[in-house]
């Protein structure tokens, strides 16, 4: 297993989601989290999928995302996220696996992918606890021994990448 610890600074931007919700029963329950997503500042337009329990969610340009706040509106509203998946728009950034990732000021961290060059824009979907279903996360752990997988804290793995203890990762999959 290699280990990278060096956080690559890049110039990217999270630019739209797709947010999965499981649940939901009825177009009431769809229409109450599209609602609630409606309230984020940072979020320019919702577009809900009834039938497949999906919001399609753009951002405002240059915005500062909170992934853990669209999680809690979700559930504010009564509901989970099933599946977050992101697109961030790079402009030719290595990745490699367990290598962390600094765009727009969120801290990410690539699980399970090969080294590779991301150019144009790219979804990634989040596999931390509560954006997807428990047993996924469960499955996810064997991708990544390092602590801060299984909290979505910072822990000494990222310390030695300049990481100081307590901040939140996201880990993400290509």
């Amino acid at each position: 297993m290699m280990v990278c610890f060096a956080v690559m600074q890049v110039q990217a931007q999270v630019t739209r989601a797709t947010l999965v919700a499981s649940g939901l029963t009825c177009s009431m329950c769809s229409n109450s989290i599209n609602k609630s997503l409606k309230t984020v500042e940072y979020i320019e337009k919702v577009t809900a999928n009834i039938s497949k329990s999906s919001f399609d969610i753009v951002f405002k340009t240059g915005a500062a995302v909170n992934f853990d706040e669209l999680k809690k509106k979700v559930e504010d509203a009564g509901f989970f996220v099933a599946r977050l998946s992101v697109t961030l728009s790079f402009d030719h950034q290595p990745v490699q696996n367990d290598q962390h990732v600094r765009v727009t000021g969120i801290l990410f961290h690539f699980v399970n992918v090969k080294p590779q060059e991301l150019n144009g824009e790219k979804e990634v979907q989040i596999l931390d606890k509560g954006f997807v279903p428990a047993r996924q996360f469960k499955k996810n752990q064997a991708y990544s021994s390092l602590e801060c997988f299984k909290t979505g804290i910072t822990a000494s793995c990222c310390q030695k990448a300049g990481e100081p203890a307590g901040k939140r990762i996201y880990h993400i999959t290509i």
